[in-house]
């Protein structure tokens, strides 16, 4: 199993920025763990019912990594122009 490499990481997470792909390497995971933390993040639902233990060590890193990344997606999604509060 090979460790993350920039060009992975770019190929799997499009959005990320430099600090963030900084992040995911620094972890120290391999493509597969990238992938599995993907997996969880897409959907929990389906790795639960095949009885996966909930994701643990560097994929949970991963998971939360790519979990911020998508939260940081959905407020620049929520401040388009007109979806503020009126200001008088």
């Amino acid at each position: 199993m090979t460790r993350l490499s920039r060009d992975d990481v770019v190929k799997a997470v499009d959005r990320a920025d430099d600090v963030t792909i900084a992040q995911i390497i620094g972890t120290g995971a391999t493509v597969e763990e990238l992938a599995e933390a993907q997996a969880w993040l897409a959907n929990d639902e389906p790795m639960i019912n095949d009885l996966r233990p909930l994701a643990q060590g560097r994929v949970r890193e991963l998971v939360d990594i790519l979990s911020e990344l998508e939260e940081d997606d959905e407020e620049v999604g929520s401040a388009e122009p007109g979806s503020g509060p009126a200001v008088s």
